[in-house]
């Protein structure tokens, strides 16, 4: 197959290539997605404290917590959009810029309504780093490394964040209280931005990519050649509602509908649960309450690592992704156990090995946004799936609260222990093929 070299290719000649460049992005990305977890666990952590000094009802944090889903919803399509349309490395500045404010201004919250405002306005912000994570993945790696990038830069990313956060959030609110902790959480993307632009660029378009680099990025398996050549060279732009006309889409999406609302409770509710229904205190929050995203960053990288084995193996790109989701799958059901034991150890191991379960499975399913969309539509396709899982979130969390106030947290994990299997027949029932492999329809009539 023929190779484009990077636009920039001359000035390699003067020394200035960085090998394996690619993995210093994935660095970065990987440290904003990091940042992006510790601002938003902050409110979790914090839950108990904060709770008690607003005199907030379970039914009111539960609000609260629908207002940072609402703005992310509302805003996937508009930042998938935007990164299409002008890249990632400017788009990601501003939009990391507006979280980590709105993150500090959650330490001037007096009451509800407040720190609802400011919660909303942190998730108009946090919209636009989850697709530019996607984009990145896309434009910067070959297919055979993209689950195991995805696993690592969003999903062992976003279980970093949640692994830091407890430990250092409840260590700040003991110290300084919970104010303190939101401006001090705050200020860790405003000092990532330097960095993001002095080093992110396209791959055709960075100044510091070799040869050797940029051929293996562009390198593809056999089978898979032709489709991309055909990607690559498209031209065109492509409206957000032709991508509503494949079902492929809406596997997607429904697949996060049902799966990430088992993700956000766990990441919401866990310190609140551990405190109410456990007697943890706030420093036995920190320092138990990472574990369950560990074995969540844990599931990421293995989850790509099984799925790019089996590509390996010769396993066609989209059955290995199945594959690996199924042998997950099977094991979620074991979390309804958590609301009945009475050992706090066995109900924590049982936290683990759900987050680990599910973060294998998102890597998977992330991924297939790569597997199955071109890469100049990515962030726009990402968007649209993307609102599955604030849709998701903002109709689970609105139930919980209420469910916990009126009821317990039993019918919650008794619910939520179901819902990938649910999602996982969804996506194997509607996903057969890559759009390039499928029977001509509108969608690629444009593409």
């Amino acid at each position: 197959m023929n190779r484009i070299m990077p636009q920039n290719n001359h000035r390699l000649k003067h020394g200035v290539g960085i090998p394996n460049l690619r993995w210093y992005v994935a660095a970065l990305l990987f440290t904003a997605t990091v940042i992006a977890y510790v601002d938003l666990q902050s409110l979790s952590v914090v839950a108990p404290v904060l709770n008690k000094d607003l005199n907030l009802t379970n039914t009111q944090y539960s609000n609260i917590l629908e207002a940072y889903l609402i703005a992310t919803t509302c805003m996937y399509v508009i930042a998938g959009m935007l990164i299409d349309r002008l890249g990632n490395r400017i788009t990601v500045a501003v939009f990391v810029a507006w979280w980590s404010i709105a993150t500090a201004c959650h330490g001037l919250a007096r009451n509800a309504l407040q720190l609802g405002t400011t919660r909303f306005l942190f998730g108009l912000g946090q919209a636009g780093i989850w697709m530019a994570d996607e984009k990145a993945v896309s434009e910067w790696y070959p297919r055979q490394e993209r689950a195991f990038t995805a696993g690592i830069v969003i999903n062992a990313g976003a279980s970093m964040g949640a692994i830091v956060a407890p430990p250092l959030i409840a260590w700040i609110t003991f110290r300084f209280g919970w104010r303190a902790a939101f401006i001090a959480a705050g200020c860790l993307g405003l000092l990532w931005i330097p960095a993001w632009l002095l080093t992110y660029y396209t791959p055709e378009n960075h100044p510091r990519i070799t040869p050797e680099e940029y051929g293996h990025i562009k390198e593809f398996s056999s089978q898979n050649s032709a489709a991309l050549s055909a990607d690559e060279s498209a031209t065109g732009a492509i409206r957000w509602i032709d991508l509503l006309r494949v079902r492929q889409t809406w596997a997607l999406f429904l697949g996060r509908v049902f799966s990430d609302p088992v993700w956000w409770f766990y990441l919401f509710w866990l310190p609140k649960y551990l405190r109410e229904r456990r007697g943890f205190s706030l420093m036995e929050i920190g320092i138990i309450a990472w574990l369950p995203y560990l074995s969540a960053g844990i599931g990421s990288v293995l989850g790509g690592l099984f799925s790019g084995y089996l590509i390996k193996k010769s396993f066609s790109v989209l059955n290995s992704r199945k594959i690996a989701m199924l042998g997950v799958v099977v094991l979620m059901p074991l979390g309804m156990l958590i609301a009945f034991t009475h050992s706090s150890v066995i109900a924590v191991a049982l936290v683990c090995l759900v987050t680990f379960c599910h973060m294998a499975w998102k890597t998977n399913l992330v991924t297939l946004t790569n597997d199955i969309y071109p890469t100049r539509i990515v962030a726009t396709a990402g968007a649209i799936v993307g609102m599955g899982t604030g849709l998701g979130g903002v109709l689970s969390t609105h139930f919980v609260g209420e469910i916990i106030d009126k009821f317990s947290y039993t019918p919650v994990f008794v619910v939520f222990g179901l819902f990938h299997v649910v999602a996982l027949l969804i996506v194997h029932s509607l996903v057969k093929r890559p759009l390039s492999e499928a029977k001509p329809t509108v969608l690629q009539e444009v593409i």
